[in-house]
């Protein structure tokens, strides 16, 4: 991106993320509290660059957010106690697709990612290599140090691999579950907002009913009025012909005494 056509907040938001990416890559040990502050840090400045009059096209913006994401889920996916379970997240982990910097020629979220990947497979390698030594000296021990053959390590490294399938199928299963009770969720609340929706479209077509009503009626009302004027007019015109001409008959007939 072209440091004349960003601003300086989006300036400052890529040298921080390019930070936490170069953290990312390298070996942190468990006191190591700096890239989870950074990545707090890029999640407001993120939320700021959307707000902000300069912000970059949409595109751009998706894909910051894409590599926030994967950050974070980076540091949740750490945070799990076994080393399958971090592989199984690591897994479903989505990194940038485009350069942070010009100077990259592959995305550094997903060298991160594969760094991940490879590593996690290694805590896997380690923890099963870890679990066979110790069904290995077990056996030994109950056989008074008589050593193994072939068959029985194959069958223990089978019951390794079976017990680590188990994991991963739970696990799958569990995310499974969980997508499932998103889904009903869903659907219930689509169905909630669906009802709500006819009920709302139910009381405007009532109110356009009522309101066609009150026109009707005031029209009527106004009609009327105007025909009780008419009347009223008319009968006040009769009364003062009829006192006029009673006025001229009464002169008439009853001349002025003299």
């Amino acid at each position: 991106i072209s440091n004349m056509a960003a601003s300086r907040l989006e300036i400052n938001f890529i040298r921080l993320l390019c930070r936490c990416e170069s953290i990312a890559s390298e070996k942190r040990g468990e006191t190591e509290w700096r890239l989870e502050k950074y990545v707090g840090a890029l999640e407001e400045m993120l939320v700021a660059l959307r707000k902000s009059p300069s912000k970059p096209t949409p595109e751009v913006l998706t894909d910051y957010t894409r590599k926030v994401d994967f950050l974070k889920g980076l540091l949740e996916a750490e945070k799990l106690s076994s080393p399958t379970e971090k592989a199984l997240a690591n897994q479903f982990l989505a990194p940038g697709r485009t350069p942070t910097i010009s100077s990259e020629r592959m995305p550094a979220s997903k060298i991160v990612h594969m760094q991940t990947k490879a590593r996690c497979t290694g805590e896997m390698r380690n923890e099963l290599m870890g679990t066979v030594s110790w069904f290995s000296e077990t056996d030994l021990r109950h056989r008074g140090g008589v050593p193994l053959d072939e068959r029985q390590s194959a069958a223990e490294l089978d019951a390794v691999l079976q017990h680590h399938h188990n994991l991963q199928e739970k696990l799958a299963e569990d995310m499974l579950n969980l997508a499932r009770n998103l889904k009903n969720n869903t659907l219930a609340a689509q169905n909630i907002i669906k009802q709500d929706n006819q009920t709302l479209s139910h009381s405007m077509r009532q109110a356009d009913i009522n309101f066609e009503k009150l026109k009707t009626e005031s029209e009527r009302l106004e009609q009327h009025a105007k025909k009780s004027v008419n009347w009223f007019l008319w009968l006040m015109l009769i009364l003062v012909s009829f006192i006029f001409i009673s006025m001229i008959l009464f002169i008439r007939l009853f001349p002025r005494l003299r």
